[in-house]
């Protein structure tokens, strides 16, 4: 099996081997070497340090006990100046207590004299495996981090700023949140924010769409079931409710559950205990429930439609999403993070708007809110053929504009049309008509014939 670092591709693992005996050290590098790997030896400890602050590694191999130091030192110089690369001891003075000192101080595995080629390139396998996974894992966390928390959270304008001020500060608490808003305002992102900031943020963040089951089905998901309590149930099966203990449990589109549910929800809620379907022995759970919806609960209340006692117990602290069109300052930087982010999933370069698909995308009162702008987004990527965006790239319903208001192009002509665009462009790009030239997707000389035809153009024409 070929040995790959995982970073550069292409790339040979790089590994450090301390060892102090040079016939062992020839012997191991020779080897290593024909298996694929990249080997810089070291004589010593000192040696080893030196290299370790110089180049960067993807194993580091140390014997135990080195002339001028000892092997663990050099395991946590290491950790220190390449926390990224995987330890390994090799010693001819094997003990419980040396290979116990070698992992606490972060070694991947221990070896002892005679050493197995085999052997150790299977422990360098593996040891590169597992860093791959831990690298894995932790670009998941800073992903999750950065997509979760509030600074990853995409807004410029006054309301979500408000809205985001009083779920700081109610994150940080144990309170149950009701989170309300139309489709498509990004109510999950909020949830999975607030237990991100949370005290329970090192527990399971677990969310179900009340709305998507039956109720049946919805209650063996959330309060799980016992064998034999209905037809199909051969085990038992723990719910939602015992699978986010310690963390959190979202409940999107509570408004969609239904009187006998809700005053099981309200029994949890209220008791901090559930029963398993077919059970009447009671299971203490510890979440933090924050509940969505995108109807009026309050109406609902009244007009006998959803437990009173039940929605004043989910609104402890509620939590109100302005819908796009009362955020049209976030448009335009919503656009351009859903731009790069199509860009990257496609792998092509991203594309900005041009400033007429610029105030189409600010006019357009996107009903379908936040997640409407990302799939549009996603579509004119796609679809987008140069560095920019024409308003004609956009789905015909942000082209249309609103009702009542007059079309850009009505009463002016091709040319003034044109000339306009062509100015607003060279504004953007401070008067630069190599820049303006990419942006309008043309060549600089071809700008400068427009230019000259509009009567816009220097005398002298730029030089290629």
């Amino acid at each position: 099996m070929a040995l790959q670092a995982n970073g550069s591709g292409m790339d040979l693992p790089k590994l450090l081997l301390v060892e102090d005996d040079s016939s062992v050290s020839l012997l191991l590098s020779a080897e290593l070497k024909r298996r694929g790997l990249d080997v810089v030896s070291a004589k010593s400890g000192t040696e080893a340090l030196a290299k370790l602050t110089a180049e960067p590694f993807d194993i580091v191999a140390t014997d135990l006990r080195l002339g001028d130091m000892d092997g663990l030192d050099v395991l946590a110089a290491a950790r220190k100046f390449r926390p990224e690369a995987a330890g390994i001891v090799i010693t001819g003075h094997g003990s419980i207590t040396n290979a116990v000192s070698a992992i606490k101080a972060g070694a991947y595995d221990y070896l002892t004299k005679p050493v197995e080629i085999d052997e150790l390139h299977l422990v360098i396998q593996k040891a590169l495996e597992h860093r791959g996974l831990v690298r894995e894992v932790n670009r998941l966390r800073e992903e999750v981090k950065d997509k979760f928390s509030f600074e990853g959270i995409v807004y410029t304008g006054p309301a979500m700023a408000r809205v985001l001020d009083l779920v700081r500060k109610v994150a940080v608490t144990e309170a149950t949140v009701l989170i309300q808003g139309e489709s498509g305002t990004g109510k999950e992102l909020i949830a999975r924010a607030i237990h991100e900031k949370s005290p329970r943020r090192a527990g399971s963040f677990v969310a179900i769409n009340c709305g998507a089951l039956p109720e049946g089905l919805l209650e063996s998901e959330l309060f799980g079931h016992v064998r034999g309590a209905f037809t199909g149930a051969e085990r038992n099966k723990r719910g939602l409710f015992e699978e986010a203990g310690g963390g959190t449990l979202f409940l999107d589109e509570i408004s969609e559950t239904t009187p006998s549910l809700q005053v099981k929800l309200l029994r949890a809620l209220q008791e901090g205990e559930i029963r398993r379907v077919g059970d009447n022995h009671p299971i203490k759970v510890s979440v933090r429930l924050v509940a969505a919806t995108n109807k009026d609960l309050a109406k609902l209340s009244r007009e006998g439609k959803f437990r009173e006692d039940l929605y004043y117990r989910l609104k402890v602290f509620p939590v109100n999403l302005p819908p796009l069109r009362e955020r049209v300052d976030d448009i335009l930087p919503l656009s351009e993070h859903f731009l790069r982010k199509a860009a990257k999933k496609i792998g092509r370069p991203p594309v900005r708007l041009s400033p007429r698909a610029a105030a189409a995308m600010k006019a357009y009162s996107w009903p379908g809110n936040v997640r409407e702008l990302e799939h549009a987004m996603e579509r004119v990527m796609i679809l987008a053929s140069g560095p920019e965006i024409a308003s004609g790239d956009l789905p015909p319903e942000i082209q249309q504009p609103p009702e009542g208001v007059a079309a850009p192009s009505k009463g002016r002509t091709l040319e003034e049309i044109e000339r306009e665009h062509i100015l607003a462009v060279l504004r953007d790009c401070g008067n630069n008509q190599a820049d303006a030239a990419k942006r309008l997707g043309i060549a600089r000389n071809t700008l400068w014939r427009k230019l000259k035809e509009l009567g816009l153009a220097p005398a002298k024409k730029p030089s290629v």
